[in-house]
């Protein structure tokens, strides 16, 4: 294999297949499974494809067929999959203290998807121990709370545990069977939950840089462009989504309920579309305009550098930003008195249309493969494909009873989620080179 061939992109992807290929076998050994389950290896797969991808779209009951150990297996590769494979990996290097060259720190900053190759171990250190914190405390919270709904104490934190892990990592796994709707009337603990959710796709930027504004007091300090743009994006979209979900279906499924009822299962269901996958619910209650709604919001998903996927927040405004200053007649793209780089431009649009694109061709694959399957309906694939594709897990159901080939479809769907877009594409491409001549421009209609 030639050297050049081997990028940091396509190590992350190799990485990444790597990493899903060993959990699908660790799933799949009888140690990981309650006694007298059988699972297929294509079932073991989809779960740790799902897991690593931190999508949460299963094919299994957790709480049914994996055993303790396979719940802890699960648990690690949601975790890997959630801070990310090069995070992890400098978690080893730095337990064993062994110095990180220049070439693992590149792969760092490709896998955090970062511009400035400088910082990246402090960077990661701050990373993996603001995670591992939030982590704790959430399942120090939920399991204390927990302590009233079960029988035990281990019970109860062991629930708390792995809920503040699937919650923070967007990973949408459960091990009560049902989601979060055991939960329903429970606003505490939604509230607890939407707060992990937020932490875990606001961005490890955004975080990084709101921990060091409060620990230095600074009163100079000055956010950066990606923080202003993320948070306000990212918060903007989530109070669209409570408002659109409320209003498509106050006269609809929330009809005769009270007004906390129809705010808390708004409020839960718009921060959950944006990459978490948790329900209070049963999403397949819901009316086909609020399902196609929901799609969208899982489309757009997270922010960059977090634990979601989807297009991200920051391309979805780059994008508005752009068409703005065309409308305005300005060739230069303006926000929070600074000025958007022009390749940054590009990739917006860039990774919009590869979206658009792949979704397109998933909802046409999928719809060829479950020709003969009734119980599949339109809206439910381009819901179970919105969700793949944004790293979501949120489903209608039709989950298990779709064919393998539909599986490998929305593997692929979550395997690109996951890795990002961008990711995807510079791992494809190949290498440039330089041109020594050009052909006379020319103009061309458009639109």
């Amino acid at each position: 294999m030639k050297k050049h061939f081997m990028t940091p992109f396509r190590m992350i992807i190799i990485a990444y297949i790597l990493s899903m290929l060993l959990f699908s076998f660790l799933i799949w050994l009888p140690f990981s499974q309650k006694p007298g389950v059988d699972l297929s290896y294509m079932d073991a797969l989809f779960t740790s494809v799902s897991a690593v991808s931190v999508t949460g779209l299963t094919v299994i009951n957790v709480s049914e067929t994996l055993s303790f150990a396979g719940v802890v297996v699960l648990a690690l590769a949601m975790q890997v999959g959630g801070i990310g494979i090069m995070s992890m990996g400098t978690l080893v290097w730095l337990l064993f203290g062994r110095k990180i060259n220049l070439s693992q720190r590149l792969l760092i900053m490709v896998d955090q998807n970062q511009y400035q190759f400088s910082g990246m171990v402090k960077l990661m250190r701050g990373i993996l121990l603001l995670a591992l914190a939030i982590e704790t405390v959430g399942a120090l919270v939920l399991g204390t709370y927990y302590l009233q709904y079960f029988d035990t104490a281990a019970e109860a934190y062991y629930q708390g545990a792995f809920g503040a892990l699937s919650a923070f990592t967007n990973a949408g796994f459960d091990v009560t069977g049902q989601s979060l709707i055991p939960f329903a009337s429970d606003y505490y603990v939604q509230f607890i939950v939407i707060l992990l959710i937020f932490s875990g796709a606001i961005g490890f930027p955004v975080l990084m840089e709101v921990k060091e504004y409060f620990i230095t007091k600074d009163s100079f300090f000055k956010f950066s462009l990606f923080t202003k743009i993320t948070v306000t994006t990212y918060f903007f979209i989530f109070v669209l989504g409570v408002i659109g979900i409320w209003f498509l279906e106050k006269n609809m499924f929330y009809e005769g309920m009270a007004w906390h009822q129809q705010l808390f299962y708004s409020l839960f269901n718009s921060a959950t579309t944006r990459s978490a996958g948790l329900a209070t619910m049963d999403v397949s209650s819901l009316t086909l305009p609020t399902l196609l709604f929901m799609s969208a919001l899982m489309v757009i998903g997270a922010s960059p550098s977090s634990v979601g996927g989807g297009i991200r927040t920051t391309t979805l405004a780059v994008m508005f930003l752009s068409i703005r200053s065309f409308a305005l007649g300005k060739s230069d793209v303006k926000a929070f008195g600074r000025e958007i780089h022009p390749e940054d431009k590009q990739k917006a649009f860039m990774v919009i249309s590869f979206f658009v694109f792949g979704l397109f061709t998933a909802v046409t694959l999928i719809s060829a493969l479950e020709l003969e399957n009734s119980s599949v309906e339109l809206i439910d694939i381009i819901f179970e494909a919105s969700s793949a594709f944004g790293t979501c897990g949120l489903s209608t159901g039709i989950t298990p009873t779709l064919s393998n080939g539909s599986h490998l479809v929305l593997m692929t769907m979550m395997f690109i989620g996951r890795v990002g877009i961008l990711a995807f594409l510079f791992s494809v491409k190949r290498k440039d080179t330089e041109s020594y001549f050009k052909y006379p421009t020319e103009r061309m209609i458009i639109g």
